[in-house]
Formats: structure tokens, C-alpha cells, sequence
């Protein structure tokens, strides 16, 4: 019984880890998110519009970098979306596990 609750605690741990790694994932996501829309506020405002290409900046065309920029925002939103259900899962059986290893170590004492 010893060694079952062990194995399930390192898998208790892995799980935190998993979990840490999708916090940080989804927290990268978000920033990635705000600067989308941040520059596709300035660009409502802004007169003319360019892209950075490699390290040369490059004018552009205003519609076509909005819709480069709604599509981004899209695909980082699925990301997110994704992410968060992941993480979800992750809490749920990480919550179920640590249940189970709990009533291991009360039955043990």
C-alpha cells in the first residue's frame, strides 16, 4: 500500500508541474493577446501603418494588417481556450488524486 501511495504522489507532483508549465503557457497567450489588441487599437488612430519583417520595417496596407492582426487574435484565442480547458482537466483529476492519496494515508494510520 506504501508503495502505491508513493507512485501516486510523484504523479501528484508531475501534475503540478504540468500545471505550472500551462499557467505559464496561457500567461504568455494572454500577453501575446494584449499586444494583438493593443496594436490594432493604435492602428484605428494611425495614419499609416508598417510591419516589422526580420530587423527592416516595411510599410503596409492598412486592411491587410488588420486582418493580419484579427487572425492572429483568433489563433491565440483558440490557445488560450485550449489551454484553459487543459488546465481544468489537470485541476480536476490532480484534485481527484490527492482525494486518493489522502484516504491512503488515514486507512495507513
Amino acid at each position: 500500500m506504501e508503495k502505491e501511495i508513493e507512485e501516486k504522489i510523484n504523479k501528484l507532483s508531475m501534475m503540478e508541474q504540468n500545471s505550472q508549465y500551462l499557467a505559464s503557457q496561457r500567461q504568455n497567450f494572454q500577453n501575446q493577446l494584449l499586444e494583438v489588441e493593443s496594436a490594432m487599437e493604435e492602428l484605428d488612430i494611425a495614419e499609416e501603418s508598417y510591419k516589422i519583417i526580420g530587423s527592416v520595417m516595411v510599410k503596409v496596407d492598412k486592411k491587410k494588417l488588420k486582418k493580419d492582426l484579427e487572425e492572429k487574435k483568433k489563433i491565440i484565442d483558440v490557445r488560450v481556450q485550449t489551454i484553459e480547458k487543459q488546465e481544468d482537466k489537470l485541476k480536476e483529476s490532480s484534485k481527484e488524486l490527492r482525494d486518493e492519496v489522502m484516504s491512503g494515508l488515514e486507512k495507513e494510520q
